[in-house]
């Protein structure tokens, strides 16, 4: 548990979870966001560029795609560029890691962000460090309704409020909404209860430790600067600085840290490299658009379909040099 947080920060790159970030209407807090109107979305589309990882993966003579996502981001950035565009436009169906517009996966979703009868109270030293949290992140009182990792990791998302990143604006909810409009069935490949019991602890005092660890992160200011260049790696397509968060990060130093990694990020890789090679075979054109960190690496998703005779291909996407914001 000693880098954990680092890992935690990844996850938020890594899970497809649409996390709760309620607020309070405060001068002091960032604006919430608000949804937007049409002609909003009209100059969205038009002036977007292509941001984040895509690739083309062939085989057979049949081309699907792949993209590295971000699940919270800046407004302007979760509009698809014009080479996601054709992509999407080219395939039988989108698969995310949870379709958040379905009603059954929000169903689910929040039954097991919530916290039940049985939910152990955490120390009251604890407690009053997360009401510290909360207030000054602006929590509202539905924070107080889910476990305790979950207002953790929520808060830590909404510190990246500070920097305009927000859940509401996460690429993989406008790709969902973006596929129904153009017909295409959108597929969930994994479920809310795999996804959130990767970060709920076995016992007691191993979430108090994920607690502490996380409250310790968000006091000394570091989980933002993390978070934040994250972003911005994905917002420049900048794969040589996504490729080497391990070694930015602080975060993968022990043997137990390189065990969370693979838990939190290759050991789901392998069954998403296989959905897409079960579509594919079964003769679908998908398009499986997953974190970013999912991407990287000898067991990536890329890296895995390549090694399973698939041929893959980075398009680099152009115009993506100029300021990110």
């Amino acid at each position: 548990m000693k880098r954990l947080w680092g890992w935690i920060i990844a996850a938020l790159a890594a899970l497809g979870a649409c996390w709760a970030v309620p607020a309070q209407a405060a001068q002091s807090c960032p604006p919430q966001p608000v949804p937007l109107a049409a002609d909003e979305v009209q100059r969205g589309m038009q002036q977007a560029v292509d941001r984040g990882f895509l690739w083309r993966v062939s085989k057979g003579g049949q081309v699907s795609w792949l993209y590295g996502t971000l699940h919270v981001a800046r407004k302007p950035w979760m509009f698809p560029g014009p080479q996601v565009r054709d992509a999407l436009s080219a395939v039988d169906k989108v698969a995310l890691e949870m379709d958040m517009l379905d009603p059954d996966i929000q169903r689910r979703l929040m039954a097991v962000l919530a916290a039940g009868p049985e939910q152990r109270a955490l120390p009251p030293v604890l407690q009053r460090r997360l009401r510290a949290q909360m207030d000054k992140n602006c929590a509202g009182p539905e924070l107080a309704g889910l476990k305790p990792e979950m207002q953790a990791v929520t808060l830590t998302v909404m510190v990246g409020r500070q920097a305009g990143l927000e859940p509401a604006y996460g690429i993989d909810g406008f790709l969902a909404g973006y596929a129904r409009v153009l017909a295409k069935p959108v597929l969930s490949l994994e479920s809310p209860e795999s996804q959130i019991g990767l970060l709920l602890q076995p016992t007691a005092a191993e979430t108090e430790e994920f607690v502490d660890h996380a409250l310790a992160e968000l006091e000394s200011g570091r989980a933002l600067p993390t978070l934040e260049r994250l972003a911005e790696a994905w917002a420049r397509s900048d794969f040589k600085e996504l490729s080497s968060y391990a070694e930015w990060c602080r975060c993968v130093d022990t043997e137990d840290d390189r065990a969370l990694m693979r838990r939190l990020i290759d050991g789901r890789n392998v069954a998403m490299a296989d959905a897409l090679q079960r579509r594919h075979e079964a003769g679908e054109r998908l398009f499986l658009a997953v974190g970013a960190l999912h991407m990287i690496g000898d067991q990536g998703v890329p890296a895995l379909l390549q090694a399973r005779g698939f041929e893959v291909r980075r398009i680099e996407p152009a115009g993506v040099a100029s300021a990110s914001r």
